[in-house]
């Protein structure tokens, strides 16, 4: 085989975005929605920080949205198995931007007040946790059933790209005009992407539907922990997140341990750049079937490269081990949505998405309150090289425990099956692909 020829095998599908003019806005939105999202993502840790001087005050932002994430996102998930999802989309974005715009006027202001941005973040989250679900649920009606795959990696590609120039316009915006300047970049964006969402057609559902209740998140809970093959997904998540995710170290780093604050966007941006990376050349993840183990390893390299970061005697170096536990991590990820996304009836589709919001949501609200009291306690370096080691044996430990997970089969899973039928009777998709 020739070097085109392999070339050609592994580069990235996008026959997507050629087919389905809605997962194109889906694709669109998301892409400006991430990069104003993250702009914020520098800018709030950087201020809590310059502030207080504190890396438990900048994991504390955790605290304050754990309880908004994991009431909206289980209620958001239910919502959106009953109202119109776009609808949803559209108004939970403007609520967003109109948050952000009070963190704008409370950086521009004199003595900008500490606790407007925990409120404010908390804030954030509830609406944001009401829109994911609904935006996750929607996207396989975009596209057909064997373009999950596919469309799973140019949804990642579209937040890849904000991701990366993100925190690379924040990073500078915050060493040379100020902070407030990152939320008015992060306001335009959802101002952007609830326009897209606007042109969007509607969709509505294809079953009878029933109006969010306890009984139904609680319908929605046990049948997600009755199926291990998705209970696998969530923990080697959780797992990987809580121990192991180093975002909220990145100030301290730059500052404290290497004193380059002007790098601060390199360590936001390098996990991103790995994954860019390993998505333009994931046409062979359409031909893996046996999805968890793909999850397992990717999830235990991740680890192993975040470890061998913390350890690093230069930034550069930290930044290349970041760029590889990109790549794991992203390779993970689209493995993850494709469980999800191949195996879920439509009817539980954004319940499920509301729990699976959660379980790539909490490891890494818990995991910014473990990084910053170890590192409190003991060094920078130290919180993100035990906690890179520890996403290993927390992975594996997951996977033993889940041999079902482990032998996860897409050709055959009864899941697979069943949601594979169920959408080539319905025609989903196809008519998406027409508009």
């Amino acid at each position: 085989m020739s070097w085109k020829e392999r070339l050609r095998a592994v580069r990235m599908d996008v026959t997507p975005l050629r087919e389905s003019r809605d997962f194109r806005l889906l694709f669109l939105a998301g892409t400006v929605f991430y990069l104003g999202a993250m702009v914020t993502y520098v800018a709030i840790p950087y201020q809590i920080y310059t502030l207080t001087g504190s890396n438990f005050a900048v994991g504390a932002i955790g605290l304050v949205e754990l309880v908004p994430l994991v009431v909206f996102a289980l209620y958001g998930g239910a919502l959106a198995d009953h109202v119109d999802r776009r609808r949803l989309l559209i108004w939970t974005g403007l609520a967003q931007a109109g948050f952000t715009v009070v963190l704008a006027v409370n950086a521009f202001s004199d003595h900008p007040h500490v606790w407007v941005i925990f409120v404010v973040s908390g804030l954030l989250a509830a609406s944001s946790s009401l829109q994911r679900p609904s935006r996750e649920a929607l996207m396989p009606r975009t596209v057909r059933h064997e373009q999950i795959t596919a469309a799973n990696n140019l949804t990642s590609l579209g937040m890849q790209i904000g991701v990366l120039v993100g925190p690379a316009i924040g990073g500078l915006m915050v060493a040379y005009v100020g902070i407030g300047w990152c939320f008015l970049i992060d306001i335009c964006g959802l101002a952007v992407a609830t326009m897209l969402f606007v042109a969007m057609r509607p969709y509505p559902h294809r079953e009878e539907t029933t109006p969010p209740s306890l009984a139904g998140i609680g319908q929605g809970l046990r049948y997600a922990f009755s199926r291990r093959d998705l209970l696998g997904t969530y923990l080697v998540d959780i797992a990987a997140m809580l121990l192991a995710l180093p975002v909220v170290l990145f100030p301290a780093l730059a500052e404290e341990v290497f004193g380059r604050p002007e790098l601060l966007g390199l360590l936001y941006s390098a996990e991103t750049v790995g994954a860019l990376l390993a998505t333009a050349l994931s046409g062979w993840t359409s031909r893996v079937h046996h999805h968890g183990r793909a999850i397992v390893v990717a999830a235990a390299a991740y680890g192993a490269c975040v470890g061998f970061a913390g350890l690093m005697p230069s930034i550069w170096l930290v930044a290349f081990f970041l760029m590889l536990s990109g790549a794991a991590d992203m390779v993970s990820g689209v493995f993850r949505g494709t469980v999800w996304n191949q195996t879920i009836p439509e009817g539980m589709r954004g319940r499920l998405a509301g729990i699976e919001m959660l379980s790539y949501s909490l490891g890494p609200l818990g995991g910014q309150v473990r990084a910053g009291v170890t590192a409190d306690l003991w060094t920078v370096r130290g919180a993100v090289a035990s906690g890179g080691f520890a996403c290993i044996a927390g992975v594996g430990v997951t996977a033993l425990a889940l041999r079902d997970f482990w032998s996860y089969d897409a050709r055959t899973d009864e899941y697979a099956v069943a949601e594979r039928t169920a959408r080539q009777r319905a025609g989903e998709g196809l008519d998406a692909a027409e508009a």
